[in-house]
Parts: C-alpha cells; sequence; structure tokens
C-alpha cells in the first residue's frame, strides 16, 4: 500500500502566498540529506509484505518552533488566528498563543503546535518544501544516535513506547537539546508527535482506494500490518492519530517538520 497525499489539498492562492512569503532565508533553515533506501514498515509498500523504498529527500533537522511560526504568519497574514479561513484552520488554531503574532506565554524555541495540515504544509511551501511523507519521515525516525535502525532492539522500542503513552501530559521542551539522532535529525520522538504529507491515506483498503477517501482500520484488508513489526506499538499509536484527524484540525502536542526534494542527486549523505 502507498499511503496517499491528503484530499482537497491547499488552495493555490494561499499556497502561493506562503511560498513568495518564505523565500527571504529559507536557504538558512538546516536540511539534512538522507540518501533513502529499503524500509521494513508496518505498512508494506504492496499491502502485503513488500518492502517500501524511500527515495533521496532532505528531512529539517529540527521542528518547526513558535518564534519560526510566528515570522511566517507575520509575513503572510492569510495564515494568521482569526483570518485563516474557516475550512482550512480549526477553531482551536493557535490557541495557545495571547494574539495573532505573539506565541507569549509558550516558549519562542518550543514547537509549534495548535497547527493543522493546510497550515503546516503552507509554512512548509515558504521555506520550499513540503511535510515529510510517511515512509520518510519512518525511515529517519527509526535510527537512534548510531544506529540507522534501532527497531530489533527491546530497550529502544521501550524508550520510545514510554513517551507516547505520556505524550502530552507536560508541555513541550525546546527542541534540539538532546542527541541528535544516527542522521543529525533531532526529537523524532520525544517532543511532540508530527503531522506527514500523505497522513490521510494510512488507513484505507482496496475498497475504499477505488470508492473514494473514506479511511477504514483494515490496513489494507487487513494484511498491511507487518507481523514481524507488530511489537512496535509506538508505530501504531502513530497511525491511530494521524488516521483520526481530518487536515484543518489540530492538536496540543502536535506539530511538524518539513521535508524537501533534492535539486541534484545527493551525494555524501547518509544512507
Amino acid at each position: 500500500m502507498r499511503p496517499r497525499a491528503a484530499s482537497g489539498g491547499l488552495p493555490p492562492v494561499l499556497l502561493m502566498l506562503a511560498a513568495l512569503a518564505g523565500r527571504v532565508g529559507a536557504a538558512d533553515v538546516g536540511y539534512i540529506a538522507i540518501a533513502g533506501g529499503t524500509l521494513r514498515s508496518v505498512l508494506p509498500a504492496d499491502g502485503v509484505d513488500a518492502p517500501a523504498l524511500v527515495a533521496p529527500y532532505l528531512l529539517r533537522s529540527r521542528l518547526v518552533t513558535n518564534a519560526e511560526y510566528a515570522d511566517f504568519v507575520r509575513r503572510t497574514p492569510a495564515w494568521q488566528r482569526g483570518l485563516a479561513p474557516a475550512l482550512l484552520a480549526a477553531p482551536t488554531y493557535l490557541s495557545g498563543w495571547s494574539g495573532a503574532t505573539d506565541y507569549a506565554p509558550l516558549a519562542a524555541d518550543a514547537p509549534v503546535v495548535r497547527v493543522g495540515w493546510f497550515a503546516a504544509q503552507a509554512y512548509c511551501a515558504s521555506e520550499g518544501g513540503r511535510l515529510p511523507r510517511w515512509y520518510e519521515w519512518e525511515f529517519a525516525a527509526a535510527a537512534d544516535d548510531h544506529r540507522p535502525d534501532a527497531r530489533d532492539d527491546p530497550a529502544w522500542l521501550a524508550h520510545i513506547l514510554g513517551w507516547y503513552a505520556d505524550a502530552g501530559k507536560q508541555p513541550p521542551r525546546s527542541v534540539a537539546t538532546g542527541a541528535a539522532n544516527y542522521y543529525s535529525i533531532h526529537d523524532l520522538h520525544g517532543l511532540v508527535w508530527e503531522w506527514v504529507e500523505d497522513y490521510s491515506g494510512l488507513f484505507v483498503n482496496a475498497d475504499s482506494r477505488a470508492s473514494g477517501d473514506q479511511k477504514l482500520l483494515d490496513y489494507c484488508g487487513g494484511a498491511a500490518v507487518s507481523l514481524a513489526d507488530r511489537r512496535n506499538y509506538a508505530v501504531l499509536m502513530r497511525l491511530a492519530l494521524l488516521s483520526a484527524m481530518e487536515a484543518r484540525q489540530d492538536g496540543a502536542n502536535l506539530g511538524f517538520r518539513c521535508a524537501r526534494d533534492p535539486v541534484t542527486p545527493i551525494q555524501g549523505s547518509k544512507p
């Protein structure tokens, strides 16, 4: 099964405004080149047991912060709280902020939350990017600090699951204060949940693919959850959360980072 992009998409005019607003300084944001490769996923690429092939991509080394998002909405008023179209942003959009462009009392370097899929996509467009796709995010998130894939380590899995079990009980700390993983990416676990570009296609079966966007907890007819990975409950929790979301919705512990497609072949990146 290949997860699909969210239906509807971002209105072109808002996407264009976001992209134009963010060109200044966009190149200064830290993106890490990842060469990609084969990923054994809880969602097999063919809906049965085939691994996913992840193409080369670039991933933001850290989550988008309140300060960065505040700068974005100052430059793009169409995405300020109270001005963003109701079809694209829930009433809770940026509800933790004291004003349309003021993130107080939240910390400047804490990850921005209460941002829906539409708004997150618009922000990423302002950096010349997009949200990472499911397989891209999972590829990077499989790494610990010294291995590209730590998912066969029961201790690592237990540590990751421990955070997901308690997620949301404490306000998010500042980004990038802990050690980076094997790819030099920070906070893929332990800080907030994260949007992916194709979140809306994570739970579909063959019938729903043919008839529309109805999401079913069928994992492609029941075959797409790999028995080899069923112990990785943190992945299943991420799937359950994202499958329950709609694009305009947000969450108090749901943030995002951006990805980019490489302009030229990636050299010297970690596989």
